[in-house]
């Protein structure tokens, strides 16, 4: 297969999933594999010669950018509104749902905060995920001054998870200038991650939605792309008053 052919298959395989994500209603997505394979698409017409071929890719590509025009307006209507609602379902032992895949989109140079509620923030492992999410987070948004985390005690190691988070709150300012707070509740339930530009997710799981690599020195250990994701649901809004929060 020429370049050019693969190029092709590539915009027709993300425009694909494009439309099934609009089809669900899961717009943010949906917008972004539109204008993935949009400028895939348009990368490819350019070095067609004249022709109906040529024709009638310009023509699809001006309706894919027509609807992904209609989806930035559903969206911020959705968000002015304060009604935006999208649905993500983790399915067992499904991949391809790092924090980056899943929130990604959300993080950007508008975030100056990031409050983050989970109450199981306690062991090595699901401390390994905060440790991974703030790394996103710092990496993308790049005016973050705060991070706020409320989690619940482990009373069985208490003074090492204190350790731990005053390590990373250290580090943070040290070496970012990013402040960071942390409360621990006994009464904390909900798990839910709230950005302050108005986006707000939330994961069933929290942040351990991850299985453990299938081997210690494979793929997974470190992108978790390839892991393995316990079931799971996650919730996006967008509430004005986030903002101001």
């Amino acid at each position: 297969m020429d370049a050019d052919k693969k190029l092709e298959s590539a915009a027709i395989a993300i425009l694909t999933r494009a439309v099934s994500l609009d089809k669900a209603n899961r717009y943010t997505e949906s917008l972004v594999c539109y204008q993935e394979g949009i400028t895939l698409l348009m990368d490819n017409w350019k070095g067609l010669p004249a022709g109906r071929k040529k024709d009638a890719m310009k023509e699809k590509i001006e309706e894919y950018m027509t609807r992904a025009e209609q989806i930035k307006k559903v969206i911020s209507e959705k968000k002015e509104s304060g009604t935006y609602h999208e649905e993500i379902v983790i399915e067992n032992d499904s991949k391809g749902h790092s924090y980056e895949s899943v929130m990604g989109r959300f993080l950007g140079s508008d975030v100056e905060s990031v409050r983050i509620e989970d109450p199981y923030i306690r062991l090595h492992h699901q401390f390994c995920n905060l440790i991974q999410f703030c790394e996103l987070v710092v990496k993308k948004c790049k005016n973050l001054k705060m991070i706020y985390v409320l989690t619940g005690k482990d009373s069985d190691k208490c003074q090492e998870q204190d350790v731990w988070f005053k390590t990373l709150k250290k580090d943070l300012n040290d070496n970012y200038s990013i402040k960071m707070e942390y409360e621990f509740s006994s009464t904390l339930h909900d798990r839910q991650i709230v950005l302050s530009n108005g986006w707000q997710i939330k994961i069933g799981r929290g942040l351990d939605y991850f299985k453990a690599p299938d081997v210690k020195h494979g793929l997974g250990a470190f992108d978790t792309d390839f892991r393995h994701c316990k079931e799971t649901k996650v919730d996006i809004f967008h509430q004005k008053d986030t903002k101001k929060s």
